[in-house]
């Protein structure tokens, strides 16, 4: 599909070059933008070069490491993002009968209760679909209009929201396999900050002030999503503490998960936006808060 606007220098923007610029930006890499669209390396620089010719500005910067927005990409990618739902939900509104929730999350969705949560969705709500998406966003999407209910474990630092809690998680550890620790059956906080820790500063559960003062990991590893998390874990180059959920959602070669046995759990949040709740929302927070088997504790933040 073509969209009808022209720039100045004559290139229309299509959807496959929002498609290629939103996949750099997810994955990190042309590469792997390239096996998530199922097309070429040399095809998705192609395409985000003709989106940066016909906008007349730099939306990426390559690093040693990986790819990253420019101040112009940062303002670009929410409104290419927006652009791609609406085509997305205008083509399963001329198939389908039935509305559509989108719920975003960042690193998981539910963990081991995602199954359960998509069985009971469809009985309780027959006529309203259940899509899950993931986007690596503090927001889950909300902020850039890619979802309608988002799973949260950090409150963002946003009025326009409103957030309740569904249910918690155990902490686990995450270390190579040949980490001395992960010999252990559990660990601690004090055994997990003698190695440095990799943290995701924008939608990661761990934050320094999970420790104690005076007892924080001398150094941090900054990544920029849970695949980040996990390479860089996986070479033994950093620990990490994350939600029970990633542990059982992302197993990866070489990788182990051990609790963490002197922490308080990950608070999981429902959130949207005050302005524009999802259809059902009320019924839907029961749903999660069921799944996760408590009873519903209000609004809020714990910091975490």
């Amino acid at each position: 599909m073509r969209m009808t606007h022209q720039y100045g220098k004559g290139v229309d923007i299509e959807l496959r070059h929002l498609r290629c610029f939103v996949g750099v930006v997810d994955t990190g890499t042309f590469t792997d933008a390239g096996i998530q669209l199922g097309i070429s390396q040399t095809a998705v620089s192609r395409n985000v070069a003709a989106l940066e010719t016909a906008l007349g500005v730099r939306l990426l910067r390559r690093t040693t490491r990986s790819t990253e927005l420019t101040p112009a990409g940062e303002r670009v990618i929410r409104y290419a993002r927006r652009a791609l739902t609406v085509v997305s939900d205008l083509r399963q509104e001329a198939s389908a009968c039935t509305d559509t929730v989108r719920m975003g999350y960042a690193w998981s969705a539910l963990g081991k209760h995602t199954p359960e949560l998509q069985r009971r969705w469809a009985v309780s709500f027959p006529h309203l679909e259940l899509r899950l998406i993931r986007t690596n966003t503090p927001t889950a999407g909300l902020s850039d209009g890619t979802t309608d209910l988002s799973i949260l474990r950090r409150t963002p630092d946003l009025t326009a929201l409103d957030v309740e809690v569904i249910g918690s998680e155990k902490r686990y550890c995450a270390m190579s396999i040949e980490d001395p620790l992960a010999s252990k059956r559990s660990v601690t906080l004090t055994e997990i900050a003698t190695r440095p820790v990799a943290i995701d500063q924008r939608t990661g559960s761990t934050r320094l002030d999970l420790w104690p003062e005076g007892k924080q990991p001398q150094k941090t590893i900054n990544t920029d999503d849970v695949d980040d998390w996990l390479t860089v874990i996986g070479s033994s180059r950093a620990r990490g503490i994350t939600a029970e959920s990633t542990a059982h959602q992302y197993r990866r070669h070489g990788v182990v998960y051990r609790p963490v046995r002197d922490v308080t759990p990950v608070r999981v949040y429902a959130a949207w936006l005050k302005t524009d709740p999802p259809q059902a929302l009320r019924d839907a927070i029961s749903l999660l808060q069921e799944i996760y088997g408590q009873q519903p504790r209000g609004t809020g933040s714990n910091g975490i």
